[in-house]
């Protein structure tokens, strides 16, 4: 860990100082007003527990079982479209830091790297998210490749009906079409680290997509093919074929409300991961954590429930886990780390949670992560 920033603001100060505007704008917004992405941490820092001290207590274990497999932490990193476009080759350098700190990595249908690669960093241990394709040939193509790739767990996305309506993109033409006007060149100029970067590594594109991509699209058409490729609204037809589809554990993410747990539990799926993309789609609805915590007394135990959305250090995933979550998920903080620190940002983030969360288990005398569930002051 570089001791120059032990905190994710330090991180964030820094990304800020690196990379273009319009690339941390992308990063750190969210949609119309910001109100959930500000309300999604406010309402998790709320959530108290007790220190108690005089009590027969050795050692912190951050070990974390899920889907059958031991992770070094109660954590992983939240799928992330466009990384390329903050820090060259992100999805590369989170992935094998997750790989090599034994942690999970869900790897976006819309990011800048391929399933292929990403499975060869991970040796076939990288999740995958899927936005639903509205050509179920094309579906079945990319869960074909997902499997030969040996992602253990696919992850579908239930809450992109709509691209949210984020102003900052708009502004900076980061909405569909993209296009890169003479102030966004002007700002890629002043951060010489990143554009040289991006000048080696070359332009970023949604490589996963590549292959059902006419050639030599301008940005008029490319918009064209996003809205024609992608059918963002789920059914319960759509995902029953995905179960009959995937033979692997099967997560939906995005759910927020008892119906869709309940429609998820009774299709069978393994997991929720219960977000609101980070802020990024709808400003109306609950914190996450609010909503996480009226589905947890019911559907603990049946289903495996995960959160992200708002946690932002290691303090944030001791509350969240101190709710009943068995697992969660960051996603700007690690995009933070990278943006910073390039090539060392995904282990140095990694190794700054872990000794946040460790030192807060130490101070409440939690050997276990299921611990915490019995520090929360309710």
């Amino acid at each position: 860990m570089d001791n120059r920033y032990p905190s994710v603001e330090d991180l964030r100060k820094l990304a800020k100082k690196r990379i273009p505007k319009f690339a941390f704008e992308y990063l750190d917004g969210g949609c119309n007003e910001d109100v959930n992405i500000k309300k999604n941490t406010e309402r998790i820092r709320k959530i108290e527990l007790k220190p108690e001290y005089l009590i027969d207590y050795k050692t912190t274990n951050l070990k974390t079982e899920l889907f059958g497999k031991n992770y070094d932490a109660p954590f992983g990193i939240s799928p992330i479209g466009l990384q390329g476009l903050m820090w060259p080759k992100s999805p590369e350098i989170l992935a094998k830091a997750a790989f090599d700190n034994n942690i999970p990595f869900i790897l976006s249908t819309v990011t800048t790297s391929s399933i292929e690669t990403i499975s060869e960093i991970t040796e076939g241990n990288a999740w995958f998210q899927l936005y639903h394709p509205a050509k179920e040939e094309v579906t079945i193509d990319i869960l074909k490749r997902a499997e030969n790739a040996g992602c253990p767990v696919l992850v579908i996305l239930s809450d992109v009906p709509s691209f949210g309506y984020r102003p900052r993109d708009i502004r900076n033409g980061l909405s569909m079409p993209p296009k890169m006007s003479i102030k966004n060149i002007l700002e890629a100029i002043k951060k010489p680290k990143w554009l040289i970067q991006t000048l080696k590594n070359g332009q970023p594109n949604f490589e996963i997509l590549k292959p059902y991509m006419p050639e030599n699209l301008n940005l008029n058409q490319l918009a064209k093919f996003m809205d024609i490729t992608f059918s963002g609204r789920l059914n319960e037809e759509k995902i029953k074929k995905i179960r009959d589809n995937w033979k692997g554990k099967l997560v939906i993410k995005g759910v927020e409300s008892i119906h869709d747990v309940e429609k998820a539990y009774n299709i069978g799926l393994d997991g929720i991961i219960v977000s609101n993309h980070g802020g990024r789609q709808v400003d109306v609805g609950q914190a996450t954590i609010d909503s996480m915590n009226l589905i947890i007394p019911k559907y603990k135990n049946k289903i495996k429930i995960m959160m992200d959305s708002g946690i932002r250090g290691g303090a944030d995933i001791a509350r969240v886990m101190s709710c009943g979550a068995d697992f969660c998920f960051l996603g700007r903080t690690f995009m933070y780390g990278v943006s910073a620190l390039g090539k060392n940002g995904g282990t140095h983030t990694i190794t700054m949670l872990k000794k946040q969360l460790s030192q807060i288990m130490d101070q409440l005398s939690c050997s276990d992560i299921s611990d915490l569930q019995l520090k929360r002051i309710k």
